[in-house]
């Protein structure tokens, strides 16, 4: 019979994931109107990640969140972040002018909002998908180095 030393670091791992995710995504959409935003965010949910990568495994964590899809949020991310600046310049406005995202007047608050929501989730996605990516690189190396003969 196997017996697992780390049962009770598991038990509170997953347990402390689900919150360390909902805090997260509290930090994202609070940016809004106090302290926090995509970046403080984006780390607050690569961390949950990397959590479970330290107490079950990389591979695990890499079963969980697969290395292709890191880099694909990564990408997302910049992409959503440019999107959001070259709308506004096809608007007749200049680059991330959020009024003109919906050629609005000076002083319109519509486009603020979803603009600033789309900049935060373009750096949110961008930030914990470049974190995990180069967490994931860095593990996968430890790993090899581990295994070479010393």
């Amino acid at each position: 019979m196997k017996s697992d030393h780390h049962v009770i670091l598991r038990v509170i791992t997953k347990t402390l994931i689900p919150v360390i995710v909902l805090y997260g995504l509290y930090v994202q959409f609070h940016g809004d109107f106090g302290p926090g935003g995509g970046f403080q965010a984006g780390v607050i949910l690569a961390v949950g990640v990397i959590l479970y990568a330290l107490v079950f495994g990389v591979p695990s964590a890499m079963r969980a969140v697969p290395p292709a899809f890191t880099r694909s949020v990564a990408a997302i991310g910049v992409l959503l972040y440019a999107g959001v600046g070259f709308w506004a310049l096809l608007q007749g406005g200049q680059y991330l002018e959020y009024q003109a995202l919906f050629q609005e007047e000076p002083g319109g608050h519509h486009g603020q909002h979803v603009g600033i929501i789309l900049i935060e989730l373009g750096v949110l996605f961008g930030v914990s998908g470049a974190m995990l990516t180069i967490f994931y690189a860095f593990a996968g190396r430890v790993a090899e180095i581990r295994d070479e003969d010393w």
